[in-house]
């Protein structure tokens, strides 16, 4: 790493953002529902900063974490929302949401009048908040919060780094997708350096798999179906395969890279039966199809190679609204 030093984007926004976290005494640590590793990751890098800053904080979910994610330093310290309030807060640090939206479960525990810390990379975030540091190039929100580490003179720890390395291992796909840049690796070079293990992060939260999650995929895999012309593929989940499977919401997790790596496939697309009459959608791209922007078309967002969104509807409709609009972005490449 000689002659490497790390050059964040937006520094004037990093700037703001780092003195905001050292005003308020008193945090709420907030993220979107059904976390990934970035955004777990994120969420709890931000508990060590304060943490070593001398801030108390409360990491509030609305259900528990991903039990996958279990290997993370302070993971157990989450607090699930039982649906009432002990107290509104007045600080409140919302890392990889991008709208105020993703964390309405939660939002009974903010004050009107808080003062709310944005970090995140999505495109579509549009920098709400009285400090945000939103910058799309980013791979991770968690490549953000190690440079507000390093604005705040935060060491590099072995809980803080594998915490970091796990939001940018995991949104990477595990360093292979079009986001991993030099920048990524010799953060994430700097962070094997404090500590950090890769096979005990990568094991976890990329290789692991239950039975129950083996089970799904095997009846997923049945129905996965690839277009006439070879460029998308599709695969659906319903509630009854779920139970089948004995599998919960977040076995689901990872499914569509499947339908995306076949070798003729631009578009892999993953349909998801929820509970209340409603579909989720997730959608992944390699290299021509920018899926946030389908995403957006219903209401939902995201990055250009992966995106997703909740439509009200029965699976056959909201798979039929969702390829059309597949096959149209598909047909101006």
């Amino acid at each position: 790493m000689a002659g490497w030093e790390p050059a964040p984007r937006n520094e004037a926004e990093l700037a703001r953002v780092a003195e905001a976290l050292q005003q308020g005494d008193d945090w709420l640590i907030v993220t979107h529902e059904r976390p990934d590793g970035d955004a777990v990751g994120s969420a709890l890098a931000v508990a060590h900063i304060l943490q070593y800053l001398g801030k108390r904080w409360t990491f509030l979910v609305p259900e528990p974490l991903p039990l996958r994610f279990r290997f993370l330093p302070l993971f157990e310290r989450a607090v699930v929302s039982q649906g009432r309030e002990s107290h509104r807060f007045g600080w409140v640090v919302a890392v990889d949401c991008a709208d105020v939206h993703r964390f309405d479960p939660v939002s009974s525990w903010i004050a009107a009048d808080a003062r709310l810390v944005n970090i995140d990379h999505h495109r579509t975030n549009p920098a709400y908040g009285y400090a945000a540091w939103v910058d799309p190039a980013a791979a991770a929100t968690c490549e953000l919060v190690y440079h507000v580490a390093r604005q705040l003179g935060v060491p590099l720890g072995d809980g803080l780094a594998k915490c970091l390395y796990t939001g940018i291992l995991t949104d990477t796909g595990g360093f292979v997708q079009p986001n991993t840049t030099r920048d990524v690796h010799q953060i994430a070079a700097e962070l094997l350096a404090s500590g950090v293990q890769p096979y005990d992060v990568a094991e976890p939260a990329l290789e692991s798999r239950s039975w129950a999650q083996m089970h799904l995929l095997q009846m997923a895999l049945a129905n996965l179906a690839l277009s006439q012309d070879g460029r998308y593929a599709v695969l659906y989940v319903t509630r009854d395969m779920l139970q089948a499977a004995g599998a919960g919401d977040d076995d689901v997790e990872g499914l569509v890279g499947f339908a995306r790596s076949i070798d003729t496939v631009e578009v892999g697309l993953l349909f998801r039966e929820l509970q209340d009459g409603r579909v989720k959608v997730s959608l992944r791209s390699k290299r021509k199809v920018d899926v946030a922007r389908i995403a957006q078309m219903f209401g939902g967002g995201g990055h250009v190679r992966a995106a997703g969104c909740e439509l009200a509807g029965s699976l056959d409709e909201v798979m039929s609204q969702v390829v059309q609009r597949v096959e149209e972005a598909l047909s101006a490449t």
